[in-house]
């Protein structure tokens, strides 16, 4: 937790998606000061006919090497939120060459109850986490 589900244009070879999962662990990891292994991650490939990601009228130029990042977490102060963005930006930039103007973020918070990470059990209610 957080569980986050990344949409990208298809065409990435496998050691481009992990140096792409890995940048967006590491900016996870320094915003949110989550365990490492606190690692939930789902990407979506699609052809470029699939996706349209324009810039809410900001003149924000798109490539198809966009990366839709949508994370589901507890709540995070707005500081963090805003680390994360920076971080994302920097990392997926230096690791992976995607430019920031590609990257979109998305944020939603939930609660404690939301969430079972196995056996049936809520382990944030039941104190394991």
């Amino acid at each position: 937790m957080p569980l986050l589900r990344i949409d990208l244009i298809e065409g990435r070879s496998e050691d481009e998606l992990k140096k792409l999962l890995d940048a967006i662990h590491s900016a996870m990891l320094a915003a949110f000061k989550v365990p490492k292994r606190d690692r939930y991650q789902i990407v979506h490939e699609h052809p470029t006919a699939e996706m349209k990601v324009e810039d809410t009228g900001l003149g924000i130029p798109r490539t198809d090497g966009v990366v839709m990042v949508q994370v589901t977490t507890r709540p995070r102060t707005r500081l963090e939120k805003q680390a994360f963005y920076e971080l994302l930006c920097q990392e997926l930039d230096r690791c992976c060459g995607v430019k920031p103007s590609d990257v979109f973020v998305s944020i939603t918070q939930n609660a404690d109850e939301d969430w079972s990470f196995g056996y049936g059990r809520a382990q944030f209610l039941t104190g394991e986490l």
